[in-house]
């Protein structure tokens, strides 16, 4: 079995701690960035003395050979060790510090050479190229070993090449400059090694401070673990940066949002567009626990910033609690009536009894009809002018709520919806809603009224909701279809706030709009429009005999 590579990094002594494993690093490749550096400065430097090392060695030459004398002593003397071109050639190398100063004919003998030995010989390399009226300069190897030289033509007065001057500066001296170039370039690299890590160490303290001191295994496993928590919660989870931009979306606060991962990294007003719950999101609307509709679903959101100046919003969905919410409110408000219902019919029964008891048959057979035609006629008033079953039953529940509760309930005459509605359940949920708010709203007033207008006008149905209350005042109009906005005590079970909201959301999903203004004869009227609520009429669809 091969060991694990944490057993590995023990072994070998690594440090485990990010701080330490950056600080090496940093110290590594400041180390190594020093040593190439120094490297490719000290190659071309090679280069660049030898280079050096010709022109000088050709510049002797040169200076050499301009002196008229050198030529008429080597036309009319012989090579000898004390011959006059010897000791101008040995006063020249003296003078110039160079390995050899010799000079030729053009059969390529020496005139003068630093080993008297060699005078009067040919010379070691090819004099070619100076006496055919050349300057060479190159890296050679001769007799006195491998030198930088520079090799001219001699002329004689009359221009005529009589022969050549060759120059040699000793090799090693140009690799002496170079090794003595060494240790400033050293000393260079080690300052620019001293400040790299300097600047490591700071580097690296930053990042300690920032990862807390701990491991990159540390770090790695405590990402795998936030990975898990956050996509595996049930409750929403929105990062946002500095600029109000989406860092990160975990899978519920996608699915409450109606987002995909691609709104990562997306402005927060482009990815979810204006509305209050960009505004609780973005943190222009400030509280705890507040509620907003995305599409049908109730959110309650928390928002805490960060200390990078972003944010860290939390998303709770209670569309079902809410929901369980209004039907036990509902199912409170039909105890109520059920329970009044049982004292009205008790007091009736008891007059019937007494009636029958008097033996007044008649007029208790006058009562019994008059009290069960009017339930009869006002279901029967519904339910001709609204032909859906699930609106219709649901006005009919609505009217006896309100009748124990002593409010008017009533639709109105003009009113006529056919049974075509493409979405019945939405529609009750904007009548049921506005009802319940109606009937809040004149409870505990004189003469409290209650009136439903539904029409349909082609394919679009127009709602009105009309009450006796005390109104809307003109500054409130906007904010009454805000989520969480409500004049009326929160129940036991939860929060105000949601039902104008959801009338509004449904009413846009649908095309359409929902808006309040003052009711004719006082009080509140609400009207919603769904334009295409209605499916097409089936004798529209018949086509026309040709």
């Amino acid at each position: 079995m091969s060991p694990t590579p944490a057993a590995r990094r023990l072994r070998l002594g690594l440090p485990r701690r990010v701080f330490s494993q950056v600080l090496l690093m940093q110290l590594a490749i400041a180390a190594g960035v020093a040593v190439l550096a120094t490297g490719l400065f000290l190659a071309p430097l090679s280069d660049q003395l030898d280079d050096q090392a010709m022109r000088r060695a050709l510049a002797i030459a040169q200076t050499t050979a301009a002196q008229p004398q050198i030529a008429e002593d080597l036309q009319a003397s012989r090579p000898t060790p004390d011959g006059p071109v010897q000791a101008e050639a040995e006063r020249i190398r003296r003078a110039s510090g160079a390995e050899y100063v010799v000079i030729m004919n053009t059969q390529g003998i020496r005139w003068s050479h630093p080993d008297h030995e060699r005078i009067g010989k040919l010379v070691s390399t090819d004099p070619t190229a100076a006496i055919a009226g050349q300057e060479v300069m190159q890296i050679d190897n001769g007799t006195l070993g491998r030198s930088a030289r520079g090799k001219v033509p001699l002329r004689g007065d009359d221009g005529r090449i009589v022969g050549a001057v060759s120059v040699g500066i000793e090799y090693d001296s140009v690799r002496a400059r170079l090794i003595n170039a060494i240790p400033g370039l050293f000393a260079y690299a080690g300052g620019a090694l001293a400040v790299g890590a300097l600047a490591a160490y700071m580097i690296s303290r930053r990042v300690q401070r920032q990862t807390r001191d701990l491991a990159f295994s540390d770090i790695s496993a405590l990402l795998a673990e936030r990975e898990a928590m956050l996509h595996g919660i049930r409750e929403g989870v929105v990062a946002l940066d500095r600029g109000g931009r989406i860092r990160l979306l975990n899978d519920e606060a996608q699915r409450l949002l109606g987002l995909d991962a691609e709104a990562i990294g997306q402005p927060l007003d482009t990815a979810l567009g204006p509305g209050r719950t960009t505004d609780v999101l973005a943190g222009r609307v400030t509280g705890t626990d507040l509620l907003t509709v995305r599409g049908q679903r109730v959110l309650v959101a928390n928002r805490m910033p960060t200390d990078d100046g972003g944010a860290v919003a939390t998303l709770r969905d209670r569309t079902e609690l809410e929901q369980l919410g209004r039907e036990l409110d509902s199912t409170r408000g039909l105890i109520d009536a059920l329970r009044a219902q049982d004292h009205e019919h008790a007091n009736r029964m008891h007059t019937l009894l007494g009636l029958l008891e008097l033996e007044m048959y008649e007029e208790a057979m006058e009562y019994v009809g008059e009290v069960a035609g009017t339930h009869r006629v006002t279901a029967e008033q519904i339910t001709e002018r609204i032909r859906d079953p699930l609106l219709a039953a649901l006005l009919v529940g609505k009217a006896t709520v309100a009748t124990e509760r002593g409010v008017a309930l009533t639709v109105s005459g003009d009113s006529e919806l056919p049974d075509r509605l493409v979405d019945p359940r939405g529609l009750v949920t904007i009548v049921g809603n506005l009802v319940d708010n109606a009937l809040d709203a004149v409870a505990g007033t004189g003469h409290a009224r209650v009136e439903v207008v539904l029409r349909a006008e082609g394919r679009t149905a127009v709602l009105r909701v009309r009450d006796s209350g005390p109104g809307v005042s003109p500054d409130q109009r906007e904010s009454i279809f805000m989520e969480g906005w409500s004049t009326k005590e929160p129940p036991a079970h939860g929060k105000r706030g949601i039902g104008l909201a959801l009338v509004r959301r449904l009413a846009e999903r649908h095309g359409g709009s929902a808006r309040v203004a003052d009711a004719p004869a006082g009080g509140a009227e609400f009207t919603v429009v769904l334009p295409e609520a209605l499916a097409e009429s089936e004798l529209a669809t018949i086509e026309e005999p040709r």
